[in-house]
């Protein structure tokens, strides 16, 4: 059982990442999807959480109006589109799932399984 994010990268203001959560040793259906981000010297901070239906989904103040949370349960896999980034955007990015979760658990949880995060930087 394992998550594995990717997509991370380096990118100039204003570009655009996606971010994806591969689920493996279990099926998605009922789990709530969380992304996090982790900046050094800073608390862990959810960015998006979407339930196990898709129009439940929560964005950071920060975050919204640019991020786009989604998942294909086909694929087990959740995504975080993030478009227009500015550099205060970069941080390790991580997902977790939490089953019968709802986008709500983005403010405390609890998440049963965290994966290991990827790294973005928003820099010119």
């Amino acid at each position: 059982v394992q998550l594995q994010a990717s997509g991370g990268g380096l990118v100039q203001p204003g570009g655009s990442l996606r971010l994806s959560c591969v689920i493996s040793g279990f099926t998605l259906d009922y789990d709530a999807i969380g992304w996090f981000r982790q900046v050094p010297g800073k608390e862990r901070e959810g960015v998006s959480c979407i339930g196990s239906s898709e129009d439940d989904t929560y964005y950071h103040d920060s975050v919204k109006g640019r991020f786009t949370i989604s998942r294909d349960n086909a694929k087990n896999t959740g995504y975080l589109q993030m478009n227009s980034l500015k550099p205060e955007d970069t941080a390790v990015y991580i997902c977790a799932t939490a089953y019968g979760g709802n986008s709500k658990y983005c403010g405390s949880g609890p998440w049963d399984l965290w994966g290991q995060g990827t790294l973005v930087t928003v820099s010119s």
